[in-house]
């Protein structure tokens, strides 16, 4: 007794799944001889395969696609096990169902069922030329097909409802990150608006306050005028009026006298001129919004940058001019030493500034120019003979010839058919890996990489080859 329980508690293991470690269910076999249920090794294969392709769990063999047999000797020997009540883990089974009634034709107990026609019959339907060809089994074994598929059915349908549930929960995280972020966005963009429009009222007020202290001013001035003639006025009035009343008779010799010697000896009338050149608020006849501009400039969090450029990286044929900022194509070689940082073929020139934090803008003036590169490089990139503009190689740029294109990795990405605005604008935002160009007239992005910078960078210009006569320059505001 104890080897035939020993021999099916070996039989019991050989007919365990090694991933669910249940008896198997729908059982199939791999290349490697090594069986599985059929839902337990798809899913291994969804969770854990790949490029790399599909492993066995076992023996670690590697296929290049998902390939297996089902394996219908297990699938029996499973069976069988149940049917003889082996199993002791699992409950014993209920009463067995019975089709209800009896075949209608003959009279006879339903104890088959057709698989092609898809219903119960009798043993006798069972000879009839109706199922003679057809596959018919046993109700009982039908019975106990039906339920092995729906219990692999209802693993697939709870690992399917894992997923969901999986996929709910991302979602949901997700949402919550998105009205995070937007929230934090709100919340700066608030502050940086208001920031300037916080100037731009401060600004307001305090330019219409001395608007207004220089009308109380000059009001002042033509108020003590206006004082003083209308003092002297009434003097007069005084003075006609007396010689009025003595020149039509009306006073003695006495009273007349005396406005005569009053009027005819008394000193002369202060001479009366109106304020000369009443104030043309001179202080406010500016360019008020470019006034307001400049000082805004410190406001900015990003303001541009005046950057210089390194005569030191640049490759002989270019020309350094107008304080480091402007860079051409010359017609002469210059014999320059060939210093480790210097663009030995590429026609390239580094700007002094080197940046391994914070955000930073700069714009260049590329007017009139056919051909162009911009853009920043990495600290140790390559300048040396043949330069590779990729991200892969420490490059992320721009650049213009017969259309705008963005320098990838895979090559060029078109990023516009036509290019006609003055001036290209730069933003580094080193801690977030991103780098950004726009069209710096009307601030449109043109286009932006993605990244993560590892050591400082550079900015990078260059006017191109054989295009002598047309040049880059940084430019400056302040």
């Amino acid at each position: 007794m104890a080897t035939a329980g020993a021999a099916g508690d070996d039989l019991k293991k050989e007919l365990t799944c090694a991933i669910c470690l249940d008896f198997f269910k729908d059982p199939v076999i791999l290349k490697c001889g090594h069986n599985f249920c059929r839902f337990c090794i798809c899913m291994h294969w969804d969770e854990n395969g790949g490029d790399y392709g599909y492993q066995c769990p076992q023996c670690r063999t590697v296929f290049n696609k998902r390939t297996f047999t089902k394996n219908y000797l297990v699938q029996n020997l499973v069976a069988k096990l149940d049917d003889l009540e082996c199993l002791g883990s699992c409950p014993a089974p209920s009463k067995p169902l019975k089709v209800d009634g009896n075949c209608e034709q003959h009279g006879e107990e339903l104890k088959l069922y057709c698989q092609t026609d898809k219903r119960p019959i009798c043993v006798v339907c069972r000879e009839s030329r109706s199922h003679r060809h057809h596959e018919v089994a046993p109700v009982p074994e039908v019975v106990n097909d039906m339920k092995m598929e729906l219990k692999l059915r209802l693993m697939e349908l709870n690992w399917q409802k894992s997923q969901c549930v999986k996929v709910i929960a991302s979602d949901e995280r997700n949402k919550s990150e998105v009205r995070l972020k937007k929230q934090r966005l709100k919340e700066k963009i608030e502050a940086d608006v208001g920031a300037l429009v916080q100037f731009l009222l401060d600004e307001r007020d305090s330019l219409l306050e001395s608007l207004d202290a220089e009308e109380v001013a000059a009001m002042a001035v033509i108020d003590d005028n206006l004082k003083t003639v209308e003092t002297e006025a009434a003097a007069v009035d005084k003075a006609i009026a007396d010689i009025h009343s003595h020149i039509s008779g009306k006073t003695s010799f006495e009273s007349l006298a005396e406005t005569f010697n009053a009027v005819i000896h008394c000193k002369p009338f202060t001479s009366l001129e109106p304020v000369n050149s009443p104030t043309e608020f001179t202080d406010f006849s500016g360019p008020f919004q470019l006034i307001m501009w400049k000082k805004m400039m410190h406001v900015l969090h990003t303001m541009p940058q005046n950057l210089t450029l390194d005569p030191d990286t640049a490759h002989p044929n270019l020309l350094i001019s107008d304080f480091d900022t402007k860079v051409e194509e010359g017609r002469v070689r210059n014999q320059e030493p060939d210093l480790p940082a210097r663009f030995t073929r590429f026609c390239g020139v580094l700007a002094t500034a080197q940046y391994a934090s914070g955000q930073h803008y700069w714009e260049v003036d590329v007017k009139d120019k056919g051909v162009w590169y911009l853009g920043v490089t990495t600290e140790c990139s390559n300048r040396k003979g043949f330069v590779s503009l990729t991200p892969s190689a420490g490059y992320w740029s721009l650049c213009l010839q017969d259309r705008l294109y963005a320098n990838g990795e895979d090559g060029r990405i078109p990023v516009a058919d036509y290019w006609n605005s003055p001036r290209v604008g730069v933003y580094l935002d080193y801690d977030n890996g991103r780098l950004s160009f726009y069209d710096a007239v009307t601030m449109k992005r043109l286009y932006m990489f993605d990244t993560c910078f590892e050591e400082p960078v550079y900015p990078f210009f260059s006017p191109g080859k054989n295009d002598p006569g047309s040049r880059l320059q940084i430019c400056h505001y302040y």
